[in-house]
């Protein structure tokens, strides 16, 4: 469970310290194992790209007002 009294960390920090491990601890296997991971995260946050331009596009189509 998360503790509300702790600072939550900054946004992209995750993603930073990812950076900084060091990847000689690990073996083959978990290499891998940790690209499949982070493949599945690209994929994740594409599909949240494309919502959020699906979801402007439809805005932007809304609210544009040009005469015909």
């Amino acid at each position: 469970m998360f503790d509300e009294s702790l600072p939550r960390p900054a946004r992209g920090a995750v993603l930073i310290e990812l950076g900084k491990e060091d990847l000689e601890l690990y073996g083959a296997k978990e290499l891998q194992e940790r690209i499949e991971a982070l493949e599945a995260e690209i994929s994740r946050t594409r599909s949240a790209i494309d919502s959020r331009e699906a979801r402007r596009s439809a805005a932007d189509a809304l609210f544009s007002f040009k005469s015909p």
